[in-house]
């Protein structure tokens, strides 16, 4: 999406960027882990097919993503920002009949960075986001069966299970935007800033870490 390409978002932990090309080769050894496939349900690319995907999904109507920095990293002026890269988070707006509808993905390559907070903290600010850039009023992640920490990490957030489906072995959970999600989705990240991407990059060191 064009709408997300100089945005950058300033949570506690995490800070979302553009995926950009330079995020590229990085974005592409984390997905040769078959373990991130799986939990991912995707198919291996070719560096260069990782390249025109990075391009088209800037381009898509219908494909929202930013890459999960960590903010502590990212804000040292001397490490390059590839090297800060933890993951990624999308929203994909799966339905052309129901652009309000939107299926949630969020992914902590970084295994180091499991179990941390990065993976709700994340998920509550892209909520946000799509809820206030976006227009969306219910999301939808669907996850392995076997991913139990993204279950569980989901359902703390008020998502609902709704459907499971034992062919393609994932679980739909759902949570519909009302007034009382939407209150406590902004109590939630109070702390969050939007920025302008490249100015913030070219004076992140001024930036004051909480």
């Amino acid at each position: 999406m064009k709408i997300n390409e100089n945005t950058l978002l300033e949570g506690h932990r995490a800070v979302l960027v553009p995926y950009n090309e330079e995020h590229v080769p990085r974005y592409h050894e984390w997905m040769k882990s078959p373990e991130l496939q799986q939990l991912t349900a995707s198919e291996p690319l070719s560096l260069q097919q990782e390249y025109d995907m990075q391009k088209s999904w800037r381009e898509d109507n219908d494909k929202c993503t930013f890459i999960i920095l960590d903010k502590q990293r990212w804000a040292e002026p001397s490490v390059e920002e590839e090297q800060c890269m933890v993951g990624d988070v999308n929203i994909f707006l799966t339905d052309p009949t129901d652009p309000s509808l939107a299926e949630l993905e969020v992914m902590i390559a970084e295994s180091s960075y499991r179990g941390r907070g990065f993976g709700k903290e994340v998920t509550r600010m892209m909520m946000c986001y799509g809820i206030t850039k976006l227009g969306v009023k219910t999301f939808q992640a669907k996850i392995g069966l076997d991913n139990q920490v993204s279950i569980s990490m989901f359902k703390k957030l008020q998502f609902q299970e709704v459907s499971v489906c034992n062919v393609f072995k994932e679980v739909t959970l759902e949570l519909a935007v009302d007034e009382s999600v939407r209150t406590k989705l902004q109590e939630d990240v109070a702390d969050m800033k939007e920025r302008d991407y490249k100015q913030t990059c070219s004076n992140k060191h001024e930036l004051v870490l909480q």
